[in-house]
C-alpha cells in the first residue's frame, strides 16, 4: 500500500456520487465520511447527469436495482465519462437472475467503467465462466486470475475480484491483496463500501493499479484492526469499530510500522 494515496484522497475530500443499493446507503455514507470522502446519493434520472458533473467519482451498484434505475445509472455514467472522472461498477448478484445480467449488460453498452468490482461469481458471470453463486454470494471456486484477465480484456477496464485473497487486474498485471477479516462477510454492505473507498482512491494522481491496491489493502487493515479490539465480540460490535478504523492513518492501522507499506 502507498500511504500517500490514502492521504491524497483525504486531502481531496472527493465528492462521490452513488447510485447504489438502498439497503447500504447509510453504511456507505458513514464509512466514506470516516475515510475522508464526501458522499452524495442521487438516483433520480432528472438530476443524475448534473450530479455526476459536479462530482469527483461515480459508483454504480445494482444491489437493489429497478429497471427504471438502470437508465439513471446510464445517464450518470455517460456524464461521468464525458467529464473524465472515475466510474466504479459493482454488479451485485449479477449471476443470480437474468434480469440483473440484462441490466448490467445494458449499462456496459453505454458506460465505460474505470473498474468493475465484484466477487468471483459475479465477475465470472460477466464472461460466462462457471463459478457457482447463491444470491449475491459466490460459493464456488475457479481460476480467478484467468477470469479477472478475461473480464479486463472484454470490457477494457480494471477488474477487482474480492475474496479471501483479492485479485486486481489493472495496468496489464495481476496484484493480490490478503488483508481483511472474516467479520467483513457478516455485515451487510462491506463490499459496497469498498467500492466507495476505491472510488475515493481513484481520484488521486497515481496509476489505477496502485490506487486499487492501496484501497483494498487499507480497507482490509482497517477490518483487521477493528476485529482485534478487546470489546469486539461479533458483527454488532465490529461494525462501529470498523467505521472508526477507516478514519485512521495507514501507520496507525499497522501499529506504527510505516516501513511495511
Amino acid at each position: 500500500m502507498n500511504p500517500d494515496i490514502i492521504q491524497q484522497a483525504r486531502n481531496n475530500t472527493p465528492l462521490i456520487h452513488h447510485l447504489t443499493n438502498q439497503v447500504v446507503m447509510n453504511f456507505n455514507a458513514n464509512g466514506l465520511l470516516a475515510f475522508g470522502g464526501s458522499p452524495v446519493m442521487a438516483k433520480e434520472i432528472r438530476e443524475a447527469a448534473d450530479m455526476a458533473k459536479v462530482s469527483d467519482a461515480l459508483v454504480l451498484n445494482i444491489g437493489t436495482i429497478l429497471e427504471s434505475e438502470a437508465d439513471a445509472m446510464i445517464t450518470a455514467g455517460k456524464a461521468a465519462n464525458e467529464k473524465g472522472i472515475p466510474v466504479v461498477l459493482d454488479p451485485v448478484g449479477v449471476a443470480a437472475t437474468s434480469f440483473r445480467k440484462d441490466m448490467v449488460e445494458k449499462i456496459l453498452q453505454e458506460v465505460r467503467p474505470t473498474v468493475i468490482k465484484g466477487n468471483a461469481g459475479e465477475i465470472a458471470s460477466l464472461v460466462d465462466a462457471n463459478i457457482q453463486s447463491r444470491g449475491v454470494d459466490s460459493v464456488g471456486e475457479g481460476n480467478v486470475d484467468e477470469i479477472a484477465e478475461q473480464a479486463g480484456r472484454k470490457y477494457d477496464t480494471a477488474i477487482v475480484i474480492t475474496g479471501k485473497t483479492d485479485v486486481i487486474h489493472a495496468d496489464q498485471k495481476l496484484i493480490y491483496n490478503q488483508t481483511g477479516h472474516p467479520l467483513l462477510s457478516n455485515i451487510t454492505g462491506s463490499g459496497c463500501l469498498l467500492g466507495s473507498i476505491a472510488a475515493a482512491c481513484l481520484t488521486t494522481s497515481y496509476t489505477v493499479s496502485e490506487q486499487l491496491s492501496s484501497a483494498l489493502s487499507f480497507y482490509g487493515l482497517a477490518a483487521e484492526h477493528a476485529a482485534k479490539l478487546p470489546h469486539v465480540h461479533g458483527p454488532g460490535t465490529f461494525l462501529p469499530s470498523f467505521i472508526d478504523a477507516l478514519s485512521f492513518t495507514p501507520k496507525q492501522l499497522n501499529g506504527g510500522l510505516e516501513d511495511d507499506f
